[in-house]
């Protein structure tokens, strides 16, 4: 799983930190997402999944390799 996020278009909603905090985050001054991990390990796979659908603004993409 590879993750990117557009911070330009993000609204600040934090549903991503929730549904997966070792992932993601949010600067202190906006509340804009914060990548901390774009190669998540597999036992975060499902709350970044989460994160993408709940996301209002839909800024988080997540590619998953074909095996």
């Amino acid at each position: 799983m590879r993750i990117t996020v557009d911070q330009d278009r993000c609204v600040s909603a934090g549903h991503c930190v929730v549904s997966a905090p070792d992932v993601f985050d949010q600067r202190e001054e906006d509340g804009v997402v914060v990548l901390l991990d774009p190669r998540p390990p597999v036992a975060s796979h499902a709350g970044v999944s989460e994160a993408a659908l709940l996301c209002p603004a839909a800024v988080i993409r997540v590619a998953r390799a074909v095996s």
